[in-house]
């Protein structure tokens, strides 16, 4: 889960300026070796359209559907053990991350939907995995995010 939200958190507004983590051909390979990538252009090119077609499937702006074309050439191939039944991913080698990547979004939305969200906060574009027992988190980052709005919203109501 934590390689999704560093995916989706890639690209953050920091004092209003964008800060594009796989924009950068360094920073990108760095990023992508740490979720077990090879860093490549090409793996760093998928990387970056799987986050944009990934932000606007949670954030709603596009139906899961526009995830297939990220998985074509995609296979699962059942393995039968001793052990009992266990399915292997075989994926070509430049979209292994990037294919990993939307099966722990595809995982998510199964075992907990709707806890992978964007912030609340509408000048944030972060996401948060919420974790908590009620699923009401709101932002990224209570200091951040939801001190900020719980003061704008006591300034209105002030004024």
């Amino acid at each position: 889960m934590d390689g999704l939200l560093d995916l989706l958190n890639s690209r953050p507004l920091v004092e209003g300026e964008e800060r594009d983590a796989l924009g950068d051909p360094a920073a990108g390979r760095r990023c992508a070796r740490e979720h077990g990538g090879d860093g490549s252009a090409v793996e760093l090119a998928l990387l970056r359209e799987t986050r944009d077609v990934l932000q606007d499937v949670v954030r709603g702006r596009r139906p899961p559907t526009a995830l297939g074309p990220l998985l074509e050439g995609v296979h699962q191939i059942p393995d039968i053990t001793a052990g009992g039944l266990r399915w292997t991913v075989k994926t070509p080698s430049r979209a292994r991350l990037v294919v990993e990547l939307v099966l722990a979004w595809a995982a998510a939305e199964e075992r907990v939907p709707g806890r992978l969200r964007p912030c609340a906060n509408g000048e944030c574009r972060l996401f948060l995995f919420d974790r908590s027992r009620a699923n009401r988190a709101r932002w990224c980052s209570m200091a951040v995010c939801g001190n900020r709005e719980k003061a704008r919203r006591h300034y209105e109501r002030t004024r």
